[in-house]
């Protein structure tokens, strides 16, 4: 098993340089001796519950040097882990807490999780990891989830439904993506990486965590109020300029929102740390125009392209093998081939199952997103087969989820949502019988508030007429065809988001 991988390299780093920065956060930090000595101190805890099996462990958590203590830790102890993002609604806390057979929660926010789980929690611990005061909820006699052998960790996606699917990956899955990019990067104990966006975020634990360790490198951990981020879509680009500055990092991830906010930030005549030398851009589909002038800007910027069911990275550009409008060559332990309809097929690293299944059914992945490889062997994405779209902060969303939510009220008769991109959403809306604008607003006000943010609707458009099969923006069954809906209200949707 690889875990012994990410835990002897560590013990290695230790080893050799033990007083090296492995974690630095806001108020602790940790040497690779102490890492090592924090991993297994936690490992110890956990084998004294006295458990007959391993529990199943959900952790929520700002970034800090003690989610990669838990993290590790877990993945030392055979111990499946459910990283929970704040961005996740209570609802979505919950569905996964629930599908996963969750029996402990730990999280530094008790007064988030102690309302929600209520009933449901069976003793209540507090203790010190890394510095920091975390608690613990052993949960009453939670239903056990079936799940495949070897599952290390469970990642539920941003929301592509109301109950997102649970993803299982072994500790093979996570490091072999970790091994290709420390590679593909060429990460050195030199490196220091920024962490920047949330470590329940599958791309930055596994790219962003497990891959500058294995490089000896040093992790810098900070809340996300400290470099400028809160929640799914607030950004204080400022903060996070200086964050990079401070830190002195040279590697860092960021979604495009990010990339296109540090863009104007530079324009504007702000200076970009010298120390940054690889920038990666993934999470949603990036523009060759925002590459082309990060560039001119001298910003060291590299687009990816991943899916949490390959253990995120698939595919990346690098210094040495760059071309903007792709998504850089395929890392050597994946294959790509392409069914006849152009579709994206990945082998080599596939997901062990979903939540409930105890296999997959298949080797290969398809991943529902065309493309192609290119005469100079870039991997393409050409779009996206199904509806699912992604935010420029990197979240998936259904809009037929949130459209069904729209269309309950009688004042709303049909909505279209379309934000593929954008860093926030806009709907198309057919009013219902006699239904006022007032009332439309007030409706979409009183469902954003059962919505997580990244899937609220903050731009509407009333329709210029009810989608319908003859003016072919509906399918013989009542689907919105979305791509004629999108031609027809393409130029007002764009306005709206150039004001």
């Amino acid at each position: 098993m690889q875990q012994n991988i990410m835990i002897s390299a560590i013990a290695n780093h230790a080893e050799q340089h033990g007083d090296k920065i492995a974690l630095r956060g806001k108020d602790s930090q940790l040497t690779y001796a102490e890492l090592q000595a924090e991993i297994q101190a936690q490992q110890h805890m956990w084998n004294g519950l006295g458990r007959q099996e391993q529990p199943t462990i959900a952790l929520a958590l700002d970034n800090h040097p003690a989610w990669v203590v838990l993290d590790l830790a877990a993945l030392a102890s055979n111990i499946p882990l459910i990283p929970l993002p704040f961005f996740f609604s209570n609802t979505q806390w919950l569905h996964a807490i629930t599908d996963a057979g969750v029996d402990i929660v730990i999280t530094d926010h008790p007064e988030l999780f102690e309302p929600l789980l209520a009933n449901n929690i069976a003793n209540q611990t507090q203790w010190t990891v890394a510095g920091k005061t975390l608690t613990q909820f052993a949960l009453k006699s939670p239903a056990k989830a079936v799940l495949p052998a070897h599952t290390a960790k469970i990642t539920y996606t941003s929301g592509s439904t109301g109950t997102p699917k649970g993803v299982c990956l072994s500790a093979d899955n996570m490091i072999n993506v970790a091994t290709s990019i420390a590679e593909a990067t060429e990460l050195t104990s030199n490196d220091i990486h920024l962490n920047v966006l949330p470590l329940a975020t599958l791309l930055e634990n596994v790219a962003g965590v497990y891959a500058p360790l294995l490089a000896g490198a040093c992790c810098v951990l900070l809340p996300g109020s400290d470099i400028g981020l809160t929640r799914a879509t607030g950004l204080d680009i400022q903060k996070l300029l200086n964050a990079l500055a401070q830190t002195q990092a040279s590697t860092a991830i960021f979604t495009p929102e990010l990339l296109n906010a540090l863009v104007h930030q530079i324009e504007a005549g702000d200076q970009l740390p010298g120390s940054l030398r690889f920038l990666a851009v993934g999470g949603a589909s990036v523009s060759p125009a925002l590459l082309k002038r990060a560039q001119q800007a001298s910003i060291s910027v590299y687009e990816g392209y991943g899916l949490s069911e390959c253990a995120s990275v698939v595919a990346l550009n690098t210094p040495a093998l760059n071309k903007i409008g792709t998504v850089g060559m395929v890392l050597p332990h994946l294959n790509v081939s392409f069914t006849d309809e152009h579709e994206i097929v990945v082998s080599g690293n596939a997901y062990l199952g979903y939540v409930g299944q105890t296999a997959t059914s298949s080797p290969q992945l398809y991943t529902g997103d065309i493309g192609y490889i290119d005469a100079d062997g870039y991997l393409v994405i050409s779009g996206r087969k199904k509806n699912i779209f992604i935010t420029s902060f990197g979240r998936n969303v259904s809009p037929e989820w949130v459209e069904r939510e729209l269309t309950i009220s009688p004042g709303i008769a049909q909505a279209a949502l379309f934000g593929e991109a954008k860093p926030w959403n806009t709907a198309i809306i057919v009013p219902g019988k006699n239904s006022t604008t007032e009332q439309i607003k007030a409706t979409i006000q009183s469902i954003n508030h059962g919505l997580p943010d990244y899937a609220r609707i903050t731009q509407w458009l009333p329709a210029d007429e009810p989608f319908t099969l003859n003016n072919q923006q509906l399918t013989a069954n009542g689907r919105n065809r979305r791509d004629v809906i999108w031609q027809h209200y393409q130029q007002k949707i764009n306005a709206l988001y150039e004001r």
